[in-house]
């Protein structure tokens, strides 16, 4: 592959933004700051807009009519393919709490093409359930609730990443402490769960390490009983969180921004409404209808999202005091370093995935392992 230079650029590395505005990468990063040592390289003017690693999604369902559990390629392609325009570079592609059948026809799918998809890269599998608490189901469907069994996912151990589950149901504690002997390199997170304080903390102990969608389907926060969330902000588990202003009030993520800010993770949870227009669509087998923003049950109970990744990202700037620098890290190298990934930094040899934004996050240009797969017109001289 040919070798590429982006110069004039606001550079964001880990130390902040970078003295340097000359960036050179082929499939890897091949060096920041310096001249330009050879004709040959097509140069691209980032006219001064800032330029970061590409965006990792460790919870998404799906997006543009798309969905995990359609268990297809074409679904697989379809989000890959549109999610470079948000700024995303990989993801997890995440499973619900479906029946056997599906998920084991999901996960298949997903062992079969993910290395084949032409857009954002598919990392691997995280399976939001089907281990998980009644009383917290969120959108997820409770007839497809199972004890934890850790044999049933040998198969796949190459291509789980993430399981969420709840702590405190009947087999959990076996099952944890079978995973971390078995499979210690997928990531065990605490979610959809009623938990007490107490049970939380036990389950960092057995090797529990994140939680999912901080506040969201988890037992609340109280002065008497501090339960998921206090247990989260009294160490120094990773979480994450859904920052759009509906799943998680402004102040409330300012919060979780101070308590949490270098073991902060932003995600998404988009579901198939990801890009889509207003209307109704399905989750799970389950109707949900999209207005305003927001993805509901006929219930009223909060269904996914249809969140943009640079969408978060420009709300957490926008409502809390977290800076630009720190909210590129919540979806770059926190993620990178919880998911064992040589990415998330622009670090020589490094993956090249980068994107280049403007002062709100919009997406100017998206680049895939060396290769541009997202620009928006009449942005970039090259």
């Amino acid at each position: 592959m040919a070798l590429k230079c982006i110069i004039n650029a606001k550079i964001i590395v880990q130390e902040g933004i970078s003295p340097y505005s000359t960036l050179c990468y082929d499939e890897k990063i091949v060096s920041l700051g310096g001249e330009l040592f050879s004709e040959d390289i097509e140069v691209i003017d980032a006219k001064g807009a800032y330029v970061s690693a590409g965006f990792i999604d460790m919870h998404i369902h799906g997006s543009l009519g798309a969905d995990v559990m359609d268990a297809t390629f074409e679904a697989l392609e379809c989000i890959s393919t549109v999610l470079p325009s948000t700024g995303t570079t990989s993801f997890l592609a995440t499973t619900m709490t479906m029946s056997k059948r599906a998920i084991d026809k999901a996960l298949m799918n997903l062992k079969t093409y993910r290395r084949h998809v032409s857009g954002a890269q598919i990392l691997g599998a995280h399976l939001e359930g089907p281990f998980i608490n009644p009383e917290k189901c969120g959108a997820q469907d409770l007839r497809y609730i199972q004890t934890p069994v850790a044999q049933w996912l040998d198969v796949y151990k190459d291509e789980i990443k993430m399981i969420t589950l709840a702590p405190e149901i009947v087999g959990s504690k076996k099952f944890i402490l079978d995973m971390q002997k078995r499979f210690p390199h997928i990531i065990l997170s605490i979610g959809h769960s009623n938990a007490t304080y107490e049970e939380a903390k036990e389950s960092f102990v057995w090797g529990v390490s994140h939680a999912t969608h901080l506040f969201n389907a988890m037992s609340p926060f109280h002065h008497r009983s501090p339960g998921i969330v206090g247990a989260v902000f009294d160490t120094n588990i990773t979480c994450d969180v859904i920052a759009d202003g509906i799943h998680t009030h402004a102040s409330t993520l300012e919060l979780i921004y101070k308590m949490k800010k270098n073991n902060l993770i932003l995600i998404t949870d988009s579901m198939r409404a990801g890009c889509m227009k207003e209307g109704t669509y399905d989750l799970g087998g389950k109707k949900v209808e999209v207005r305003k923003g927001k993805a509901f049950l006929k219930n009223g109970t909060l269904a996914g999202s249809v969140l943009k990744m640079n969408e978060a990202l420009n709300y957490m700037v926008t409502h809390t005091s977290m800076n630009r620098v720190d909210a590129i890290h919540s979806v770059t190298s926190i993620p990178a370093k919880k998911l064992s990934l040589a990415k998330g930094e622009l670090k020589v040899g490094y993956d090249a995935d980068i994107v280049i934004f403007d002062e709100n996050f919009s997406i100017i240009s998206t680049i895939i392992l060396g290769k541009e797969k997202y620009r928006r017109s009449e942005c970039l001289d090259s």
